[in-house]
């Protein structure tokens, strides 16, 4: 294969008390290997909350040149300083999430399985498309079950980048690189990964350069 290549799409895990303390893991994680954003994912959290999630973790990211994404809320994301937002089909709709960020602003849009859904969010300006689940999650139930295939059929047809997402682990991912997908969004596989998610970044990012190594 050749470049450009896949790269990782963090998010953070789905319960954290102390964000002091998993800024300083996020320090140390995103200096392990390549990391495109970080996706802040706080379900039923107060604003507060995630006001106070995100003071801690927008430097870290921002520091080492990584976008910082907030699930859901087009409006705590504008308002807390991220890059962008997140939107899935039950969320605010793109065009409403992109009227609260702006133009400069990241918005990604969740299609699950639909070819239809991402040709939809693609032609209204999304700046990714995410497709999934690949494979079973920790993280959450997915409500759907995506065909690696979707992703090489997007690479090839589409320009706007695709994020390959759910139950993605080191072991696991190199299929999916080998689409052509753009980013491999990331949950338990790193901060749950054996060896702690610096390890995981570095082994990551060894598969993908393994897989775009290989001839075409």
């Amino acid at each position: 294969m050749s470049d450009p290549a896949c790269r990782l799409y963090l998010i953070t895990p789905p319960r954290l008390d102390d964000w002091a303390a998993f800024a300083e893991t996020l320090k140390r994680t995103l200096a392990a290997g390549d990391v495109a954003c970080l996706q802040l994912r706080m379900k039923d959290e107060s604003d507060d909350a995630i006001r106070r999630a995100v003071a801690a973790i927008r430097p870290v990211c921002h520091g080492a040149d990584v976008a910082l994404l907030l699930n859901d809320r087009p409006d705590l994301a504008k308002e807390t300083g991220c890059d962008g937002v997140h939107v899935g089909q039950t969320d605010a709709s793109y065009a409403q999430a992109r009227a609260i960020v702006g133009a400069d602003a990241i918005v990604g849009v969740t299609c699950h399985d639909s070819r239809h859904l991402a040709m939809i969010a693609g032609e209204a300006g999304a700046d990714y498309v995410a497709f999934g689940a690949f494979f079973p999650s920790t993280t959450k139930e997915p409500p759907t079950q995506a065909d690696p295939e979707i992703l090489r059929w997007w690479s090839e047809m589409m320009i706007v980048p695709s994020v390959a997402i759910g139950g993605i682990t080191v072991e696991n991912c190199a299929p999916l690189v080998e689409t052509g997908t753009d980013f491999l969004a990331v949950c338990n596989g790193v901060w749950g990964h054996a060896e702690g998610p610096e390890a995981a970044v570095r082994a990551f990012v060894r598969v993908i350069a393994e897989v775009y190594a290989q001839p075409d």
